[in-house]
Parts: structure tokens; sequence; C-alpha cells
């Protein structure tokens, strides 16, 4: 089953409410679109960027660049262990 969404004149969608629910947004969040490898473009939630984290970890002491990407490495694999 597919849901539909009408582009207005001012070129814009409003997402149906069981896709909203499905991706957990509401008014206000942004959600991505992006092209796949087989050309189609999936919606996702984009809820936080790295301005929204700042001053969340608190340390004594400036982080490296090796420890960020780490950091990051590590939430994206929880988020497809999560996703499985």
């Amino acid at each position: 089953m597919a849901d539909t969404a009408k582009i207005t004149t001012k070129n814009q969608i409003t997402l149906p409410a069981n896709v909203r629910k499905s991706l957990g947004v509401s008014t206000g969040d942004k959600v991505d679109f992006v092209r796949n490898e087989a050309g189609y473009f999936e919606v996702r939630a984009r809820k936080y960027t790295f301005a929204d984290l700042r001053g969340m970890v608190k340390l004594d002491r400036p982080i490296t660049d090796e420890e960020l990407t780490q950091w990051i490495a590590d939430a994206r694999a929880g988020s497809r262990q999560e996703g499985e």
C-alpha cells in the first residue's frame, strides 16, 4: 500500500499522518530525501544536528578528531543494530 502526498502551488507537501507516525516526526522536525542505489528516494527523519548536540558532552579536556570519529562510528553501528 502506498501513501500519497500532493504538491501544492508553493511546491510543498504534507506527509501523510501514518508516515509521520512511522518516522516519529512532528511539527518542526526535519526529514531528508535520500536517493538510494536503485534511484528511488527514501524519506528519513532527521531530528538532531551536530549544532543541537553541542554542549551535551562535558569533558575536562578537548576531544581529538580520532575520538569524535570513533564516537560517530559507534553511534552509527548502534543505529544499524537497532534497526535490524
